[in-house]
């Protein structure tokens, strides 16, 4: 009489459907465009947008003007400043301000449920005038950094460590922002793959016993 072989309990895993973990990254850089679909096209016609309307009432153009006088005064009552110093930081100052202001601060700050969130994505530069190109609002701001730009290279008597930084901060925060190839396009970094399978972070998979054969030992087996 043969001797019967144990039998080993059947095992399956179970994958839950809904597993956290890191996603796979499917590229570094990813440029895509936002603001597109035909129901936010339609959310934006619906009411006019004030929140991009201003720029081109009265005195919004002069607005800058001022501005920049009022910080050129402010920052020469700095003990020790001296005008190379003062131009340049005044420079600095407003492209950092235009560009967080136009360029990075996307959506509206009120009234957004009018509109049904269809300028979330979109910035105040991608706002103004419909997105349209080369309207006078904005050839104006994209003129009234180039002529600070030249006053304070002008004031600086031509330092060329501060004509550097300068223009590099021209290039970077007022000009390539508002090319029209720019427009409505968002750099993404280590963007995830839609496809990919996750990386679990923690075990997913169902506790087994320690001894799977001891509910099929040989010595427990009866013979007939």
């Amino acid at each position: 009489m043969s001797r019967p072989s144990p039998k080993l309990p059947h095992l399956t895993v179970a994958v839950p459907a809904d597993i956290k973990g890191r996603r796979r990254s499917g590229s570094i850089v990813k440029v895509e465009e936002v603001g597109g679909r035909t129901e936010e096209l339609l959310d934006r016609s619906a009411y006019l947008n004030i929140n991009a309307n201003w720029v081109n009432a009265k005195g919004a153009w002069l607005i800058h003007v001022v501005l920049v006088f009022m910080g050129k005064i402010i920052i020469d009552t700095i003990p020790g400043m001296t005008q190379q110093i003062s131009w340049t930081l005044v420079n600095l100052i407003y492209l950092n301000l235009s560009y967080l202001m136009f360029h990075w601060v996307t959506g509206i700050p009120f009234d957004n449920e009018l509109h049904g969130g269809a300028y979330d994505d979109l910035t105040l530069w991608e706002q103004i005038d419909d997105g349209a190109q080369y309207t006078p609002s904005k050839k104006w701001l994209f003129t009234a950094p180039i002529l600070l730009f030249l006053a304070s290279t002008h004031y600086t008597n031509y330092n060329p460590w501060l004509f550097a930084i300068n223009l590099t901060a021209l290039i970077v925060l007022a000009i390539i922002p508002k090319l029209p190839q720019l427009h409505r396009q968002r750099v993404r970094f280590l963007t995830g793959d839609a496809s990919g399978f996750s990386t679990p972070v923690t075990p997913s998979f169902p506790k087994m016993d320690q001894n799977p054969l001891h509910a099929a030992n040989p010595a427990d087996a009866h013979f007939g």
